[in-house]
């Protein structure tokens, strides 16, 4: 008998994301990610099939008195989680690239248990907050990458 997630869990694929602990799993086991590319899946399946600009993950990873080399960051960030995800730029399945706008998540995915939310022009009605987006306070802080310099 299947146990019912959370509504801060989201499925899509094999892969599960817990969004309360910033955990990703693939076929129930934790894939070793974290940091900023949890936080890009997260603001993606806020609102899939709709474009999240570079400008907003910028506005949202990073506070405004950061410095950072944000065009290398972002792009490392992204790399890290289609590696995780099995995702190409050329194919994607999960992560779909607007070249110079920003990302796009184009699979299906479902928000706890049963509630089917499909690539589509409104974001998913979840819980009493109304949008994904209410959980996304919930996932630790970004961490500059050691691998980037930053």
């Amino acid at each position: 008998m299947e146990t019912a997630r959370p509504s801060h869990w989201v499925r899509f694929g094999v892969f599960e994301l817990d969004l309360r602990a910033g955990e990703l799993r693939k076929n129930g086991l934790r894939v070793n990610l974290q940091g900023q590319p949890i936080q890009i899946l997260a603001l993606l399946l806020e609102c899939p099939g709709q474009l999240v600009t570079r400008d907003e993950l910028q506005r949202k990873l990073w506070p405004n008195d950061t410095i950072v080399e944000f065009d290398h960051s972002i792009n490392a960030a992204i790399k890290r989680l289609r590696e995780a995800l099995d995702d190409s730029a050329d194919n994607p399945r999960f992560i779909e690239t607007l070249a110079r706008r920003g990302y796009r998540f184009i699979a299906p995915a479902e928000v706890a248990a049963g509630v089917s939310v499909k690539p589509g022009p409104a974001p998913p009605a979840v819980g009493r907050g109304g949008t994904l987006e209410t959980h996304s306070e919930a996932l630790p802080p970004a961490q500059p990458d050691a691998d980037s310099g930053e």
